[in-house]
């Protein structure tokens, strides 16, 4: 099983899509195992958006996703990073496809919504930034069995 982050930004924390967000992640068969409201500083957008630094958008970047509170959630089932970044849809709303978050509720490249780690690394990197290990919490849900052969 694998876990990542999944971060739905200040813009979709703005228009009240936490909870659609949230429904589209456990209506595919993904754990919720961590989650919190977090307003992120500076300190943890230059460590979040590392490779990005000193990139002409970077500055962009940082005041957005530092402008509002975000919902944190650490995501856990099988291939969890892959899964969530179909979810997602691509990284512009105007090509994602329909069914996906960007599809269905964005419009601007600037404000897509939704944030999730690009690989098994960038998660387990990206977790740490977001949450203690004891704020992610291991448990069996008994519909998992109806889920994963």
């Amino acid at each position: 099983m694998e876990t990542t982050l999944v971060l739905v930004k200040p813009d979709a924390v703005q228009r009240g899509f936490v909870g659609n967000i949230l429904n589209r992640i456990e209506n595919k068969g993904l754990s919720i195992v961590g989650m919190k409201l977090v307003k992120i500083n500076r300190e943890m957008a230059d460590r979040h958006y590392a490779e990005h630094i000193g990139k002409p958008f970077f500055d962009g970047l940082v005041k957005f996703i530092t402008s509002s509170p975000v919902v944190a959630v650490a995501v856990r089932g099988e291939n969890a990073v892959g899964v969530v970044r179909v979810l997602m849809g691509e990284t512009d709303p105007k090509t994602a496809s329909p069914g996906t978050v960007r599809g269905d509720l964005g419009l601007s490249i600037g404000m897509n919504l939704i944030h999730g780690s690009d690989s098994i690394e960038s998660a387990e990197r990206e977790l740490e930034i977001y949450f203690e290990s004891s704020e992610i919490i291991d448990y069996q849900r008994t519909m998992d069995e109806w889920i994963i052969e």
